[in-house]
């Protein structure tokens, strides 16, 4: 297939996103103006034969102090055939149209997972004092044809960083966690929860937990909950207002795009959390939750209210994100795998971010730069 690449308006890039089972939330055009202090452009390709577009990419460039050059980023993306023999075609027009744009780094992230592991073989692997990461679980799932995508990768002149994604900012989990839906019914789904699971939804049930879907005017009630998890988790909470943009920018897109829930007891809010739809993926994408009422188990009956949701829309996947590969007890995000693996999913392996230097010196500069924040 002989292919030709150009800048798309948004609406040409929307209608190819919702002609697809799915892509990432981070390659819709309104995720421009979620990351509003980026510049973006949307890419298409289109196949020379028939004109008809093939694929699909929202860049976002980041300028460097000072000069006129950026860094070219496409998180979780582009959304294109990773499995075609010839990814040289489909990569090589995109980086001499980004080095036209003045970029001096391009970073990507392609959607492909090459490993899947089942809850009970990362149970198992918690028990076994040798483990200590994922990797060394036997996979339960392998897809080949990602390691040739690697590979090609690597021989086009794309580098990957020790830990599989490179030094700058806003990188993407290379591991997460998926409840698989389809083909499934949800008594399968909730017979898949462990014991603690399953008790802890009929607890908060017993308790009168309720689960409430909320609006725009009530992003200041999750600011308050998300700060307090902010606090407690020792990390450095997002603004309200990237909250407000967020939500705007998203359900202008599209009115389902971005959810908000609440987990309520005796009329106060316990915890909270934002979904996220594409398709047919399905992502809870951000979580809160108080200091007061863990007993009565707000977070489970939320998280369940969600994934029924996410199954009536017809998802075919709920994903939990990012996860640490670690399996380490002592390991601070230990509890963040031990809580998600609780869903009887899946934990999946990303092929990682990768960067290709067009100007290897300001590459290099970028990076230091960066390793040093």
């Amino acid at each position: 297939m002989s292919l030709t690449l150009r800048t798309i308006s948004r609406e040409q890039h929307l209608a190819y996103i919702q002609s697809l089972p799915s892509a990432s939330h981070m390659q819709v055009p309104a995720w421009a103006d979620v990351k509003a202090e980026w510049r973006s452009e949307n890419l298409g390709w289109f196949d020379d034969k028939t004109g008809e577009m093939v694929g699909a990419g929202l860049v976002l460039y980041r300028q460097l102090p000072k000069i006129k050059r950026y860094l070219a980023y496409l998180p979780e993306g582009p959304v294109i055939n990773w499995f075609a023999p010839n990814l040289t075609d489909w990569l090589e027009p995109m980086l001499a149209h980004l080095k036209n744009q003045g970029a001096f780094s391009v970073k990507m992230g392609p959607p492909v997972i090459i490993r899947r592991w089942e809850a009970t073989s990362i149970k198992k692997g918690i028990q076994d004092p040798d483990v200590k990461r994922l990797r060394d679980i036997e996979a339960d799932f392998i897809e080949p044809r990602a390691f040739e995508v690697a590979d090609k990768l690597r021989r086009m002149g794309w580098q990957q960083g020790e830990d599989g994604g490179a030094g700058f900012g806003d990188v993407q989990p290379r591991y997460v966690y998926q409840v698989p839906l389809a083909n499934r019914s949800l008594e399968e789904v909730h017979r898949n929860f462990n014991q603690l699971w399953r008790r802890n939804i009929k607890k908060a049930e017993k308790a009168g937990v309720e689960v409430v879907q909320g609006g725009y005017h009530d992003l200041e009630e999750w600011q308050r909950l998300y700060e307090i998890t902010a606090v407690r988790d020792r990390f450095r909470p997002r603004p309200l207002s990237y909250f407000q943009r967020m939500w705007t920018a998203l359900n202008t897109e599209d009115p389902n795009r971005m959810r908000l829930y609440f987990a309520r007891h005796n009329g106060v809010n316990l915890s909270a959390a934002t979904m996220l739809v594409v398709g047919g993926h399905v992502w809870y994408s951000y979580g809160a939750s108080d200091n007061i009422g863990r007993e009565v188990r707000p977070s489970n009956a939320m998280q369940w209210r969600m994934l029924r949701d996410a199954y009536a829309l017809g998802a075919t996947v709920y994903d939990l994100r990012g996860i640490s590969d670690s399996l380490d007890e002592t390991d601070h995000l230990f509890g963040l795998i031990q809580f998600k693996v609780g869903t009887g999913g899946q934990a999946a392996e990303y092929l990682g971010e990768w960067d290709f230097p067009l100007n290897k010196l300001l590459h290099k500069a970028l990076d230091i730069y960066m390793s040093r924040r």
